[in-house]
């Protein structure tokens, strides 16, 4: 190794220990930000409050380093990855000790977290907080494969968060407005945490594969009355054309029965719905917060989920009502064709054309 190369590989060592002390900084933080809100222990929360003064001079620091590094190297290929990575890091890991002094800020004002409520603030914190270690872990060490694996767990932080928060929505009434604000701000920081942690295994991705962030994924769930031709339309079209693009399903407020004519000119216009069975929705909507987009073709999707899940995006599509002769059923797929490629443009940019 040539002596400009030992030089590079000790600066890019004491980045790589930056991070880790910054990172250090911030779980220790968020720990006891939610051990301060459970245990009702006001001195630590206002402790940690100031402990933050630290991790903003460790995010400083590392940001130097980086400048430093990019001023006196000019790297190129994968050590600037590694540099953009970094910057990008330092930013997640800042805000994940913002917030943890927004956790705090909120226990000095609430008492002592209680029976569910105290059950689900731990539920979701220990979610959160593995999947920042794993991601930390991940990324200092360079291992992209752990970081996809990690990736994986925010999905499951998400549905936690969309659980508590329906039943902290449930259990409103036993709170005055100023503490379900605080509770719901409490949550919020939590799944948020994971989110950070999401992009920091993404930057690591980027640092060792070179690999960019892809065009998201998304869970979408098309709503008719009986799931017989509207929605399986909708979810066939889908598939059909951004297979890619995402997950799709459909549910009807009853289980009809298919046409098996309209079937048959359908598949003659190249739509398969011979396969299909009409699906009733669940007796329970906890699988809601599965799906990013939820989509009603018949009415408004509040008629049929009383509850629509905090990260899910309810659409309401108006579109003919469902016939049986060819030319009526070649305009009707068209219009679905036009209203799934636009959602996809919104969703996906120019990848959708």
């Amino acid at each position: 190794m040539s002596h400009y190369e030992e030089r590079i590989e000790k600066d890019l060592f004491k980045i790589r220990q930056q991070v880790a002390l910054l990172a250090g900084l911030v779980e220790k933080a968020l720990g006891d930000a939610v051990h301060a809100l459970l245990a009702d222990d006001d001195p630590l929360a206002y402790a940690t409050i100031l402990a933050d003064n630290r991790a903003n001079a460790a995010s400083n620091e590392l940001d130097r380093m980086c400048n430093a590094f990019i001023g006196v190297h000019l790297p190129s290929g994968g050590h600037l990855r590694l540099m953009s990575a970094v910057v990008h890091t330092n930013v997640a890991l800042e805000r994940v000790g913002d917030y943890a002094v927004t956790i705090c800020r909120e226990a000095v004002r609430l008492a002592r977290p209680q029976g569910l409520m105290a059950r689900e603030i731990e539920l979701i914190a220990s979610e959160s907080r593995q999947m920042l270690k794993q991601a930390v872990d991940a990324f200092v060490d360079g291992n992209a494969e752990k970081a996809k694996a990690t990736m994986s767990i925010a999905d499951q932080v998400e549905r936690t968060f969309d659980l508590a928060f329906g039943e902290l929505l449930g259990e409103g009434e036993h709170f005055n407005i100023k503490d379900l604000f605080a509770y719901l701000t409490v949550f919020n920081s939590l799944e948020r945490v994971s989110d950070q942690a999401k992009n920091i295994c993404e930057d690591a991705v980027f640092a060792v594969t070179g690999e960019g962030r892809g065009p998201k994924f998304h869970r979408i769930l098309f709503l008719d009355e009986d799931n017989s031709l509207l929605g399986p339309l909708a979810e066939a079209i889908a598939r059909k054309n951004f297979p890619d693009a995402g997950e799709y399903h459909s549910r009807g407020r009853i289980a009809g029965v298919t046409d098996p004519q309209s079937i048959a000119l359908l598949q003659a216009l190249g739509v398969d719905l011979d396969r299909h069975q009409p699906q009733a929705l669940a007796s329970h909507h906890q699988e809601f917060a599965a799906y990013q987009i939820i989509i009603s073709l018949q009415g408004p999707v509040s008629s049929y989920i009383e509850q629509i899940p905090f990260h899910t995006v309810a659409l309401e599509w108006q579109t003919g009502q469902p016939a049986s002769g060819q030319a009526d059923l070649r305009l009707l797929s068209r219009e679905i064709a036009a209203l799934v490629s636009n959602l996809m443009t919104t969703l996906r940019g120019q990848e959708s054309d």
